[in-house]
C-alpha cells in the first residue's frame, strides 16, 4: 500500500494536469490562501448551490479515481523496472511504496495495538474548539487566519491544517480546527516549533483576549475512512460527535466500516476520528453538503441504500450521547 505522501504526490501531479489544483494531500500549501478578515456565516451559502456542489463533488471523486489508477500504473512500471534490473530490495518499487527513510521507519515502528487495529496509525489529529466572544468574532478571524496559515506553511513545523470552521448551528461563535501530525512525535515537535516562534507570544496574548475557552482532544482517523485531501466544493459541513459506552469502540468501527459504503453513495464524507486523549469514548464524523436542504434530502436517501438501516440499528445502542453542529468553512480552510 502506498504511503500517504506518495499518493499525495501522484494526486498533486494529476490535479495540476487536469486543472483541479489545490486538492493534493499537501494541506500546508492549500492553507496559504487568505481571504477577507470576516467571519464566515451560513448566510454566505446560497440556497440554489446544489448543482454547483454536485459538479465539484464529481470532479473531486473522479480526480481521486484517476490518481488511484496513476498510482497503480506507477507500481506496475516500478515492478517491471525492478524485475528487469534483477533487484530484490531497495529498488524503485521499494522507494515508491515506502517513501522517505523517515516514512519507512514510522511503518517499522507501528505496534500491533488495539488502536492500530482501528486506525491508520501514522497520523495523529487534534481537534480544537475555541469559544469566541461574540463581539470579537471578526477580530479573531483575522488573527487566527493569518497565524494558522503562516504556521502551516512552514515545513519545519511538520503540521498540516486540515480545516477551520465556524459553528453556525450548535455552539454558536465556536470555531473548530482540525490539525494533522505524524504520530505523537510529530505533535510534540510541532508544539515545540510553533511555541518557540518569535511571534508566538504576541499571538497567544492576543488570542486569550478574544476567546472564553479552548478545548483540545487528540484523535486518530479510522482505517476505513482516511481524511480527505484539500478540496473546495463549497457548501456547509456537519460535525456529528458521539459519546459511546466504554468498551464499544471496536464494535462501532465494525458496523460503520459497512455503513460507510452505503452512505458514500449519497453523502460526501470528510473524515472520521476517535479520541485517544481528551474526551475519551468520543467519535467525530465530518460530512459536507451543498446546503441544509440537500443535507435533509441526502440523509433521507440513505435509508434507501441497502445496509444503512442495519448500521443504524446496531450502532444506536452503543451511544450514550450525540451532538450535531453545522459548520461554515473559514476563508483559509484547505477543506471547504
Amino acid at each position: 500500500m502506498l504511503t500517504r505522501r506518495a499518493f499525495a504526490q501522484a494526486f498533486a501531479g494529476l490535479s495540476s494536469s487536469q486543472g483541479v489544483a489545490g486538492r493534493s494531500r499537501c494541506f500546508a500549501a492549500a492553507a496559504v490562501a487568505q481571504g477577507p478578515a470576516r467571519a464566515p456565516a451560513l448566510a454566505d451559502i446560497t440556497p440554489d448551490s446544489a448543482a454547483s456542489f454536485t459538479k465539484k463533488q464529481q470532479e473531486f471523486r473522479d480526480g481521486l479515481v484517476a490518481a488511484q489508477k496513476q498510482k497503480e500504473q506507477q507500481e506496475k512500471e516500478a515492478r517491471v523496472r525492478e524485475h528487469e534490473g534483477g533487484k530484490k530490495k531497495g529498488g524503485a518499487l521499494s522507494s515508491l511504496i515506502y517513501g522517505t527513510p523517515e516514512g519507512r521507519e514510522l511503518d517499522k515502528d507501528i505496534e500491533r495495538s488495539f488502536s492500530q487495529v482501528l486506525a491508520r496509525g501514522k497520523y495523529v489529529h487534534s481537534i480544537v474548539f475555541h469559544e469566541v466572544k461574540p463581539d470579537k468574532v471578526d477580530e479573531y478571524t483575522e488573527l487566527v487566519g493569518k497565524w494558522y496559515t503562516k504556521m502551516a506553511a512552514i515545513p519545519e513545523n511538520k503540521v498540516h491544517l486540515v480545516g477551520s470552521w465556524r459553528t453556525e448551528v450548535g455552539d454558536c461563535n465556536t470555531f473548530v480546527h482540525i490539525w494533522e501530525y505524524q504520530r505523537y512525535e510529530g505533535y510534540h515537535q510541532s508544539l515545540h516549533n510553533i511555541q518557540t516562534h518569535t511571534d508566538f507570544s504576541e499571538f497567544d496574548s492576543k488570542l486569550k483576549t478574544l476567546i472564553t475557552s479552548k478545548h483540545t482532544s487528540l484523535m486518530q482517523e479510522f482505517s476505513f475512512w482516511p481524511t480527505t485531501p484539500p478540496r473546495q466544493l463549497g457548501g456547509l459541513f456537519e460535525l456529528r460527535s458521539y459519546t459511546l459506552h466504554p468498551g464499544n469502540l471496536l464494535e462501532w468501527e465494525t458496523h460503520w466500516r459497512r455503513g460507510l459504503k452505503a452512505r458514500r453513495e449519497v453523502m460526501e464524507g470528510v473524515g472520521a476520528w476517535f479520541v485517544q486523549i481528551g474526551d475519551l469514548n468520543t467519535v467525530h464524523h465530518l460530512w459536507q453538503f451543498a446546503n441544509l436542504e440537500e443535507r435533509k434530502r441526502r440523509r433521507e436517501q440513505s435509508w434507501n441504500v441497502e445496509g444503512w438501516g442495519e448500521t443504524v440499528h446496531k450502532t444506536v445502542p452503543l451511544i450514550q450521547t450525540m451532538k450535531s453542529r453545522i459548520l461554515v468553512p473559514c476563508t483559509w480552510s484547505p477543506v471547504a
